[in-house]
């Protein structure tokens, strides 16, 4: 499928993926329609740093995913569409696990039944690794169990079969793609780097961090948003689900270590029992096979994690007054 001149719908395109992934359209030239949450302040959150020829080539719509009405009108006419709103933060839905279920369970319901109503040509979904759990074998492929060891983890694991639902019962063109760790420009304190970074920044000389064993592969931001393209293009991504991974992996400590090496400063780290998992929900380790994606489509990594932490952490250095580093960010 080319790309250039659909109507492409994203949802969730305020967002740290979405909004990369919406200017990545709109230089391919795809006709996109942004769907922004809904608030009094008119952010429209990431796209408002959009440059304004980008902005100009955007139509912005503020909504939520949880309205099947407002969806219904979103999509109708639309060829393409990308999910991506979703609540994302694993803390939180320790919190507020209700709140998950209406945005990733019933929201993705309400993407899914419009895209089927008006007969979308292909629709992306958007899962997370989060859904495997702790790997049980690495690398983790896509026939991985998978295992609900979060709120978040279990909403996502329950969209996705939703949409694998639609799939088989309606022959909608779905794909599903599930990311690793992404990281970068743009990304909120929720995330670890940020975390890392933002406290390093500030001058701290110790940062506070939860446990920092777990094991990660990380992508950087912008060949994610990459591999939603390069699934949305290929012909044999319908009814499957992708990884989108580095096939490497790094534990949080020795991240920060490398985080602490491009400030030139030795820093101290203090385990915050309140950035802490409950024993039986942290994620031990997440080490992705990227053999499918490489087989579907022509998609591959291009930043590596070094290229990707320095970019983000010269980001991060110019916006510091997006971030509260005395405050834990759930």
């Amino acid at each position: 499928m080319d790309l250039k001149g659909k109507k492409v719908v994203i949802t969730g395109a305020d967002g740290f993926i979405g909004s990369y992934l919406t200017e990545k359209l709109i230089e391919i030239g795809a006709d996109v329609t942004a769907l922004v949450q809904y608030n009094s302040f008119n952010s429209w959150g990431n796209i408002d740093d959009f440059s304004e020829d980008k902005k100009n080539a955007t139509k912005v719509v503020s909504g939520n995913v949880r309205d099947y009405d407002s969806m219904r009108r979103l999509i109708k006419g639309s060829e393409v569409v990308f999910h991506l709103a979703s609540l994302i933060a694993i803390p939180y839905s320790y919190d507020s696990p209700m709140a998950y279920v209406k945005t990733n369970v019933e929201g993705t319901t309400n993407v899914l039944e419009a895209c089927r109503e008006w007969g979308v040509e292909k629709i992306i979904h958007t899962s997370t690794s989060e859904t495997y759990g702790t790997a049980l074998y690495v690398p983790i492929d896509e026939k991985h169990p998978m295992q609900a060891q979060s709120p978040y983890s279990a909403a996502k694991i329950a969209a996705d079969m939703m949409a694998e639902s639609f799939y088989r019962s309606f022959n909608l063109p779905v794909a599903t793609i599930r990311p690793f760790n992404t990281y970068g420009p743009r990304q909120s304190a929720r995330a670890v780097i940020p975390t890392i970074m933002s406290q390093v920044i500030a001058g701290k000389e110790e940062i506070k961090l939860g446990a920092l064993s777990p094991l990660r592969d990380f992508n950087y931001v912008k060949d994610t948003a990459e591999a939603f393209i390069k699934i949305a293009e290929s012909d044999k991504t319908i009814g499957e689900v992708i990884n989108a991974a580095s096939n490497s992996e790094i534990s949080i400590g020795d991240l920060a270590n490398k985080i602490f090496k491009i400030s030139g400063r030795d820093i101290k780290i203090i385990c915050d029992e309140e950035r802490i998992r409950p024993e039986k929900s942290e994620v031990n380790r997440l080490f992705g096979d990227n053999k499918k994606i490489l087989e579907l489509t022509d998609w591959k990594p291009n930043y590596s994690l070094d290229q990707g932490l320095e970019e983000t952490y010269r980001w991060i250095e110019k916006n510091m007054n997006r971030f509260k580093v005395d405050i834990y960010n759930k």
